[in-house]
């Protein structure tokens, strides 16, 4: 399959083909892919997530988990003599055929050079500090030269680090990239949790897509709010949610040693965290399983409780729901898509099953709202079952018809047709929890939420 360089939109908030088709990203971490899988578990794990509809796999050269020292599943290490500038070449070989393996299933690799502790140590990982800024000028421009002719990769430098400090680290590495490329690729930044690359590198000329890191502490961590800080600077540029909450990831509200008495994100955590960043601006999502994103097995040392293994864990609920997500956006306008929240009137309203069942209910009532900045339609993602909302259909252009569409399983359900003279209550059905209200102008002949048609 032939794959065309991924590109910012002309209004610089989403990503498109350099056709200009609509691109969405739908990522997940992957992290130690070319570290601990043989080529046939990499086949393995890419056509799973092919056929859940994933856009692209997040996976880092020079791995988090000792991946300077503990060789690949063939028994490499990466670089000879810890130097970034005499890469090992069997190693390499390796990178180069899982990279074109995903290209042939129709994926795109977000590929970090490094993790960031080879860049910035005395925080996490094991490191150790390998890279200077003339040292990541040679090592990108060897990366550069390497990959000029694959146009599946996404650029993502970085790797669970700040930026402040060690800017000219970063800078070096993409300008040695693009110095090896021949021309001038897509880059992004993935920062620290709690962080987005914005905090030091907004200005950055190299920097095209902004990521923040909403981490794996908090359930319904306020990511909305860190993409609208984001989007709202000038200039404009793209931003997503790169990691978000884990599925199966111990919930740790207090930070302490990622034990499991607090129990641990669900398939409902990933949806809200998806939905709410998404409709919030994002261009795009990024899902992880914990167990997945260091390739977890019975005989290997588990990070912070991982459960199940990873082939397992391929088949998750929120792994299988997402592709309704993707579906769903990809079935109206895309391009013109705007966040929307002066649309709901009033204050988030606890649904009547879920007053108790929440450390914080009003974070969790947190409705989200996007639509078409002509008004053909809008969608808003209703966090828990029957929950009411007001929603104002004078934004929308037209008599509107309504939808209920369910997450879980991307079916629409009609929930009627209404004026649009002024402000609607709308309660969300009692399964769920979650559903998404799809409203949309009947002149405009849609399709049901989530089919996507040729029009």
């Amino acid at each position: 399959m032939t794959l065309e360089a991924i590109q910012v939109s002309p209004n610089h908030r989403f990503l498109t083909t350099a056709s200009g088709l609509p691109f969405f990203w739908l990522a997940d971490t992957a992290w130690e892919l070319f570290h601990r899988l043989d080529r046939a578990e990499a086949a393995y794990y890419l056509d799973i997530r092919r056929k859940q509809g994933f856009t692209v796999i997040q996976a880092v050269v020079l791995a988090e988990l000792d991946g300077l020292h503990t060789p690949n599943a063939n028994g490499h290490l990466p670089l000879l003599g810890d130097d970034p500038i005499r890469p090992n070449e069997f190693y390499f070989r390796f990178v180069d055929d899982i990279i074109r393996m995903a290209a042939d299933k129709g994926l795109y690799i977000g590929l970090l050079p490094t993790w960031g502790d080879k860049v910035h140590g005395g925080l996490w990982g094991t490191g150790p500090v390998i890279f200077t800024s003339e040292n990541a000028r040679a090592y990108g421009h060897y990366l550069g030269q390497r990959y000029r002719n694959d146009p599946n990769i996404v650029w993502i430098l970085g790797g669970d680090r700040p930026a402040s400090g060690y800017e000219a680290v970063w800078t070096g590495l993409a300008e040695g990239i693009t110095a090896g490329l021949g021309y001038r690729p897509l880059f992004t930044y993935h920062p620290n949790g709690g962080a987005s690359s914005s905090a030091a590198l907004h200005d950055a000329p190299w920097l095209d897509l902004h990521m923040l890191q909403s981490g794996h502490a908090l359930q319904d961590a306020p990511n909305w709010e860190m993409i609208t800080a984001d989007y709202v600077r000038s200039p404009v540029k793209p931003v997503l949610d790169g990691e978000p909450n884990y599925e199966d990831h111990p919930i740790d509200p207090f930070r302490r040693t990622w034990q499991v008495e607090f129990g641990r994100f669900r398939d409902y955590d990933v949806r809200k965290q998806a939905y709410r960043a998404v409709f919030a601006g994002a261009c795009g999502h990024t899902y992880g399983h914990h167990a997945v994103w260091q390739f977890w097995t019975l005989q290997r040392k588990p990070i912070n409780f991982p459960m199940p293994t990873w082939q397992e864990a391929l088949l998750a609920p929120g792994a299988t729901q997402l592709i309704h997500f993707k579906q769903l956006l990809l079935s109206r306008p895309y391009l013109s898509r705007i966040p929307a929240q002066e649309m709901l009137v009033g204050e988030a309203i606890i649904g009547p099953a879920n007053k108790n069942a929440h450390h914080d209910p009003m974070r969790a009532a947190h409705p989200r709202a996007t639509r078409c900045a002509d008004g053909t339609y809008a969608l808003v993602y209703v966090p828990q079952a029957e929950q009411q909302i007001r929603v104002d259909l004078r934004v929308i252009s037209g008599a509107v018809n309504a939808w209920w569409f369910d997450p879980r399983n991307g079916k629409g359900y009609s929930a009627g047709t209404y004026p649009n003279d002024g402000v609607v209550a709308f309660t969300s059905p009692i399964a769920g929890p979650d559903w998404v209200l799809v409203l949309d102008d009947t002149a405009h002949g849609f399709p049901a939420p989530g089919v996507i048609s040729d029009k």
